[in-house]
């Protein structure tokens, strides 16, 4: 909450939007910050209006990105109505509101689902067995869905997209540097990595819409599976890849290591649910490389979250604290571009 927005004036500037925007009485019963993500205030909003109760999610801007590339809440919420449109697992956008002097900031409402979002749950909760098992074919189906999306159809033409000129490995690569440049970083490893990604390069492929944060954290899961698919503020073009990969980082693993797959299974699995809906053959390799470039682009992105602290943007020990995770996803990178054996 900021400073000059209050809790009770927050509470009731929201009652009066959620009014104004359903055309009914409302009551607030219940608001509560929701754990987990730094790139959003998040809170759940349970509210009654008249005898029907309703639960809600609302999504802020903070004063500070992660990503100058990351897209506003209208942009947002264009997304998800596509994603929805499209019968995929993704809460149902309510309403978006791009002017600051209602809640201090941006802001998007989202219908709330059921679901553990943490990893640590995902990944350790004895009720969630089962989920685990099925995860990777429903994950990969989903996802085979996402890249299926035609974003001009859908009218999503603002979404990023490598320049003319760049692959979406090229334009990943000058996207890492400017970020380093912006920083004032200047990283043996950092250099290293750039190196050996841009003496690498896989042959361009497709390039589809993407989720851009496809990982174990961003996944509503019950004891039946998937639920949801949540947080689309990184969706972009690009390839598809790059979302496979993502999701295999060791940082999403919250402990499991073994298991490249979010902690909770082998790669392969979820790979081959991949290619059995999209009908595509992935490259094994391309994809290595893009989990290469993936752990150098979370090392550099851990430190751009404990500048926003650093800089006073965002106090928040929570970004403070990712600033030493970037040393994990350095060695990771190392480790698997020793793998590779060249």
């Amino acid at each position: 909450m900021t400073d000059q927005l209050r809790p009770e004036a927050f509470r009731q500037r929201l009652n009066e939007y959620l009014e104004a925007v359903s055309g009914r009485p409302v009551t607030i019963t219940a608001l509560e910050p929701l754990p987990g993500g730094s790139s959003r205030d998040s809170w759940l909003v349970s509210l009654r209006s008249g005898d029907a109760a309703e639960k809600l999610v609302l999504r802020r801007d903070l004063a500070t990105a992660a990503d100058d590339r990351a897209l506003e809440r209208d942009q947002e919420f264009k997304v998800m109505q596509a994603a929805h449109a499209a019968g995929l697992k993704v809460p149902r956008p309510r309403w978006y509101c791009t002017e600051p002097l209602i809640l201090d900031a941006p802001f998007v409402i989202m219908d709330f689902i059921e679901g553990y979002s943490l990893g640590v749950d995902v990944v350790d909760r004895p009720e969630l067995a089962d989920a685990r098992a099925a995860l990777p074919e429903q994950l990969g189906e989903q996802l085979a869905r996402i890249h299926a999306l035609d974003p001009n159809a859908h009218g999503l033409d603002f979404l990023p997209a490598p320049r003319p000129g760049f692959s979406p490995a090229q334009e990943a690569l000058a996207q890492v540097r400017a970020q380093l440049l912006k920083l004032g970083v200047y990283n043996p490893i950092f250099a290293f990595g750039l190196r050996w990604a841009e003496t690498h390069l896989p042959a361009a492929g497709r390039v589809t819409l993407l989720h851009g944060d496809f990982r174990v954290g961003n996944f509503l899961v019950t004891p039946d599976g998937l639920n949801g698919i949540v947080d689309w503020e990184f969706c972009r073009l690009g390839d598809p890849l790059e979302d496979l990969a993502w999701a295999c980082l060791r940082d999403w693993r919250y402990g499991r290591g073994m298991l490249r797959f979010g902690g909770i299974a082998r790669r392969e699995p979820f790979l081959q649910a991949y290619e059995r809906a999209s009908g595509q053959t992935v490259d094994r390799q391309a994809l290595d490389f893009w989990e290469i470039v993936g752990n150098l682009r979370r090392a550099v992105t851990c430190l751009v979250q404990a500048d926003r602290h650093l800089s006073g943007g965002d106090i928040s020990v929570e970004l403070a604290s990712l600033g030493r995770r970037s040393a994990e996803m350095q060695l990771e990178m190392l480790r698997l571009i020793d793998e590779q054996g060249v």
